[in-house]
């Protein structure tokens, strides 16, 4: 099984991350599938989209380690549950990589991206100009996808349309490490949060972010 990566966040919470290798029978044959999956499944227009669906779902069935069907599905929001298991779950992938995250008791929300440095031309548009005055964040490459990524898994963990990267969540001065953690503020529609966010760069050139609360 190609996981690379395996962490208990806590008591309740686990994140893995897995590289993909297999080629899509292999994903398949790991798999119970429904026919609503299947009509899903073939509206995808190319092959990395599929290899990213089935493994994520190759890799929620790995964690929960069940030889029951797992059914699931997104909500209005597009925001992914367990019909038939009590976690709460988030899903990301970027290229060569499917990451996932489950909770017994709170939500979560996790998020992988390949670095690049386009992220550059379009850091307005996700970032405050007081956030981008920070020294960690302003042209650099990796802090900037830090940043995103902190965002990205604060928006899946909220889970709710409407939650503007720029105009609702704000990050806090933070050190920049290839493993660390940052204080995010969440203005919410019920009030405002505070979050810490931890992140980690791969020595292959990914950043993750995730949260739990």
């Amino acid at each position: 099984m190609p996981i690379v990566y395996n962490k208990n966040i806590d008591e309740h919470s686990v994140l893995a991350i897995w590289k993909i290798e297999e080629t899509e029978s292999e994903l398949f044959a790991g798999l119970q599938l429904k026919q609503h999956e299947l009509d899903v499944i073939s509206t995808f227009n190319n092959g990395k989209r599929l290899l990213h669906w089935l493994s994520t779902r190759l890799l929620l069935r790995t964690m929960l380690n069940t030889a029951e069907y797992i059914d699931c599905q997104f909500d209005e929001h597009g925001k992914p549950y367990l019909v038939n298991f009590d976690y709460s779950i988030s899903l990301s992938h970027s290229y060569d990589y499917a990451a996932v995250m489950i909770s017994k008791n709170h939500p979560v929300g996790v998020d992988i991206e390949l670095i690049k440095h386009k992220i550059k031309s379009i850091k307005h548009k996700f970032l405050s100009d007081i956030e981008l005055a920070q020294k960690q964040i302003g042209d650099n490459t990796d802090g900037l996808y830090v940043c995103w990524c902190a965002k990205e898994a604060i928006y899946k963990w909220y889970g709710k349309k409407g939650l503007e990267f720029k105009q609702h969540i704000h990050i806090k001065p933070f050190k920049l490490k290839s493993e660390g953690s940052l204080s995010a503020v969440v203005e919410l529609p019920e009030g405002t949060r505070s979050l810490t966010v931890n992140y980690f760069k791969t020595k292959d050139g990914y950043m993750l972010g995730y949260v739990g609360a």
